[in-house]
């Protein structure tokens, strides 16, 4: 599939960022309104399940030995569930996933 000749991107989403989605939706002034805006959001996305993802999840431990964790413990499983599926990470919060030396990101928002 094609638009402007140009090769469409598929985009995918952990089920971790789907937890983020839906509970932002619910502590929202319109918890109605914002799942029905994060099921219309999810519905041209690939979820991409965790569970093949733990045994990478684990090895990243060392971050903590070497006194670099990542303290945000939903970042460290979005980022080895792109390192795992060999995608890019697409966040605007590159610092939170600057240890994963495997990890690919790009920063689509970056302000000059």
């Amino acid at each position: 599939m094609s638009l402007c000749g140009k090769k469409a991107m598929r985009i995918y989403v952990s089920e971790i960022t789907v937890i983020e989605l839906r509970y932002g939706a619910e502590n929202s002034d319109n918890p109605e309104k914002s799942h029905k805006a994060v099921d219309a959001f999810l519905a041209a996305l690939t979820i991409i399940p965790i569970f093949g993802c733990i045994k990478c999840y684990a090895k990243k431990v060392r971050l903590r030995r070497m006194g670099r964790p990542i303290n945000d413990e939903f970042d460290l499983l979005i980022g080895v569930t792109a390192i795992e599926h060999k995608l890019t990470l697409v966040t605007n919060d590159v610092k939170h996933f600057q240890e994963l030396n495997d990890l690919i990101i790009e920063n689509w928002f970056k302000r000059e």
